[in-house]
C-alpha cells in the first residue's frame, strides 16, 4: 500500500536542483562475497586508478539520514517513487577524530525516474548541526543559499529528525581515458546505529549487512562500459535493490524487515556486534 497521502504534497514542491555542487549518475548495486573481491580488485587495477582519498585500504564514510516520524523517504525508496530523496550529513574518515570544525557534508540524494542526483555542500560541523538539528539558518557563503534554503524548509515543512546512521570502509576506483566519469565504490563492514548520532559519540555500531559481504556500486554519467558489466557477469555478480538506509532502519526494528532486506549470516564472530 502506498503510504504517502494523495494531498500531502509537502516536500515535493521542493523540487528544482540547484546548481551547487550538483551531479548525475546511473548507479547499479551489488553484494559481492568476500572471497571475490581480489579478483575484483585486480580487474579494477588493471583498468582504472584508485581514488587519490582512498590508500592504504581505503576510508571510512559515515552518514546521519534524517527522515519524518513515519519514515516517508524509506517507505518512498520501498515502495519505488520514480521521485524521491534523502538529506543526510555525511563526513569523510575517522568519526572519532570528528569535532566542531571537523568538515562534513549536508547532502540531498534524490532519484529521478533512474538518475540518481546529488546537491551537497560542506560546511564545519557545528554548523552542519545548527542546521539540520537547530533548524536555523546558518554562515554560508552567497552562492549555497538557494541549497540551504531548500534543505532548511524540508526540515522544518516535514519536520525532520535523525533517524539512522550507517558507516563502512570504502575503496573507489575512477575511470581514466575513454572511461573518465565512471566511478566504483567497494564498501566493506557496512555499519549502522539508531541512537546517539553525534559522529564521534562513544556509541556501540552493529553490522546491518554480513561481513562477508561487501557493497559494490557502478556509477556512471552516461552509461556503464561493456567491459565492466562482462566483468561483473564473469564473477556471478547479481544486481541488487539495496539501501545502506533501509537496511539501517530494518535491522534495528524501526519498520518490517522488507523483501530488499539483507538477511544476517548465521552467528560467528564476523557477525557480532563491533565497536568502532
Amino acid at each position: 500500500m502506498n503510504r504517502l497521502l494523495g494531498d500531502d504534497h509537502a516536500g515535493h514542491a521542493l523540487r528544482a536542483p540547484s546548481r551547487l555542487h550538483s551531479f548525475n549518475r546511473y548507479e547499479i548495486k551489488y553484494l559481492v562475497p568476500s572471497e571475490r573481491l581480489p579478483a575484483l580488485r585486480a580487474e579494477l587495477a588493471g583498468r582504472m586508478d584508485s581514488d587519490s582519498h582512498g590508500a592504504d585500504g581505503g576510508y571510512g564514510v559515515w552518514s546521519t539520514y534524517y527522515d519524518t516520524r513515519d519514515l516517508r523517504f524509506y517507505w518512498e525508496k520501498i515502495e519505488g517513487l520514480k521521485f524521491r530523496r534523502k538529506l543526510r550529513v555525511r563526513h569523510y574518515g575517522d568519526r572519532t577524530n570528528v569535532g566542531d570544525d571537523t568538515t562534513v557534508h549536508v547532502e540531498i540524494k534524490q532519484r529521478v525516474n533512474r538518475v540518481t542526483q546529488k546537491r551537497r555542500v560542506a560546511m564545519p560541523y557545528h554548523l552542519a548541526r545548527d542546521l539540520c538539528d537547530g533548524r536555523r539558518m546558518v554562515e554560508h557563503d552567497p552562492s549555497q543559499a538557494a541549497f540551504l534554503e531548500e534543505v532548511l524548509e524540508l526540515i522544518s515543512m516535514l519536520d525532520l529528525r535523525p533517524v539512522a546512521m550507517t558507516g563502512y570502509q570504502r575503496e573507489a576506483y575512477v575511470g581514466r581515458d575513454a572511461d573518465v566519469g565512471l566511478r566504483v565504490t567497494v564498501d566493506s563492514r557496512v555499519r549502522g546505529r539508531d541512537r546517539d548520532f553525534d559522529f564521534a559519540a562513544d556509541a556501540e555500531n552493529r553490522l546491518i549487512v554480513p561481513a562477508r559481504l561487501s557493497v559494490v556500486e557502478f556509477k556512471a554519467n552516461e552509461r556503464v562500459p561493456y567491459w565492466l558489466t562482462d566483468l561483473a557477469a564473469r564473477l556471478n555478480m547479481s544486481v541488487v535493490r539495496v539501501s545502506k538506509y533501509c537496511q539501517s532502519v530494518e535491522a534495528f526494528g524501526r519498520a518490517p524487515r522488507s523483501i530488499f532486506h539483507v538477511p544476517e549470516s548465521k552467528p560467528s564472530p564476523d557477525s557480532e556486534t563491533v565497536e568502532v
